[in-house]
């Protein structure tokens, strides 16, 4: 029973993340691309009230679901879990187009969820440490800072298409991991010590600017390419880099032996589910980028 609520807060964060990103890719690619990186994409977003309803459900996911997942359950347990915004997200673009999801692309999605199970189940996250030293962090924080900024260099020199959008998705789950796994520390701060304690944190700072540069790196991810194509590697990268930083910073426990071949058995239906999803590039109407000129109203 002690895992029932992180699972449920994080299923609800999932779904929540997946119809903020379907929200936010429509916005986004209402946004001319003249607009460019930085300030003036944010701006022309935030003239947009359906971007706005987005990050507010972001805002309910990851601030409140994903927050109590955390202080709940292991990050390495909670954070994979996420994989799931990959098949609720196609899912529910299929429906935001008024389209019925084929039977095909069910099956695929049918088999990274089987996956995620086999993995998670095999695994059994435990632990649920709630402080780590900063000197743990430090080579931590410097070696995400550094795989960042190397992938969104490499995503803006490629033109929009799929590398694109692939190297900016999995930026961009660097980041939200990073984010998860500091909010953990902050959550539990804020419990034991009040706001005072959660304000005086260093993480509680850490993880909001992440959080913001995860943001804003969603929006070129989601302006780069396909969706089949960012998705996926938001995903997944978000979960793999939370797994390790729930074993090796918060030193989760994790099954080893022979229970490491159904884990890998996992690992490996969810990979051949993303890769047969990204194959199943069916681009909606709205999955065009916006040509240079004036904002759309």
């Amino acid at each position: 029973m002690g895992l029932v609520l992180p699972v449920l807060f994080a299923l609800l964060a999932a779904t929540g993340n997946a119809t903020a990103t379907v929200v936010q890719r429509r916005a986004a690619l209402t946004v001319p691309r003249s607009a460019g990186p930085g300030p003036r994409l944010l701006l022309g977003l935030l003239h947009r009230p359906v971007w706005l309803a987005g990050v507010l459900a972001v805002v309910a996911a990851a601030g409140v679901c994903q927050a109590l997942a955390l202080a709940t359950g292991p990050l390495s347990l909670v954070q994979p879990l996420f994989v799931l915004e990959l098949p609720l997200t196609l899912v529910l673009a299929a429906l935001a187009h008024r389209r019925r999801p084929s039977g095909v692309l069910l099956l695929k999605l049918t088999v990274v969820v089987a996956g995620l199970a086999v993995a998670l189940l095999c695994a059994a996250p435990a632990g649920n440490r709630t402080h780590v030293a900063i000197d743990r962090w430090l080579p931590v924080l410097a070696a995400c800072a550094a795989a960042v900024a190397v992938l969104a260099a490499a995503g803006t020199r490629r033109p929009p298409g799929g590398l694109r959008a692939a190297c900016l998705g999995t930026a961009t789950a660097v980041c939200f991991a990073l984010t998860a796994g500091l909010m953990k520390t902050s959550v539990h701060l804020l419990a034991e010590s009040g706001l005072g304690g959660f304000l005086t944190a260093w993480q509680t700072y850490a993880f909001g600017a992440c959080g913001l540069a995860a943001v804003l790196l969603l929006q070129h991810a989601l302006r780069g390419g396909p969706l089949v194509a960012s998705q996926p590697a938001l995903t997944l990268g978000d979960a793999t880099v939370s797994f390790l930083l729930g074993v090796l910073v918060y030193e989760e426990h994790v099954r080893a032996g022979w229970w490491l071949l159904p884990q890998l058995l996992g690992v490996a239906l969810i990979v051949a589910g993303v890769l047969a999803l990204v194959g199943e590039e069916d681009r909606a109407p709205d999955e065009v980028l916006v040509p240079d000129g004036p904002p759309s109203p």
